[in-house]
C-alpha cells in the first residue's frame, strides 16, 4: 500500500492545460491506496468534472459514473471543504486528495 499522508506533493495540475500555459490548482494526495496509473486518472477525471460542474452533488456524481463506466461498480465519491469519513474500501481502490479549498474522497467497495 502506497500510503502519501499529508505528503505536500502534487500529482498533476488539476483543472489547467499545460498547453495554453494556465496554471490551476494542484491535485494534492493526502492518503492514497491504488496504482500510480489510476491516481492519475482519478484527478484527470475530477479536473474534468470541476470543469464542468460547480455544485459538488454534480461534480461528485460526474465523479462516480465514469469510475463506474470505466472500472465497473460500485464506486463512492464525497466531495466537500468540510466533512470527516471513515471508510472501508476494495483494496488498491482508494484515494483522498484536495484540489484548492475542495477535499474528494474516492473508493470501491
Amino acid at each position: 500500500m502506497v500510503d502519501k499522508l499529508d505528503a505536500p506533493t502534487s500529482l498533476s495540475d488539476a483543472a489547467s492545460d499545460p498547453r495554453d500555459g494556465s496554471t490551476g490548482p494542484k491535485a494534492i494526495i493526502k492518503n492514497v491506496d491504488m496504482s500510480e496509473e489510476m491516481q492519475q486518472e482519478s484527478v484527470d477525471i475530477t479536473s474534468d468534472a470541476l470543469e464542468k460542474y460547480h455544485i459538488e452533488k454534480d461534480i461528485a456524481a460526474q465523479i462516480k459514473k465514469e469510475f463506474d463506466r470505466r472500472h465497473g461498480p460500485t464506486w463512492h465519491v464525497v466531495v466537500g471543504k468540510n466533512f470527516g469519513s471513515y471508510v472501508t474500501h476494495e483494496t488498491k481502490n482508494f484515494i483522498y486528495f484536495y484540489v484548492g479549498s475542495l477535499a474528494f474522497l474516492i473508493w470501491k467497495t
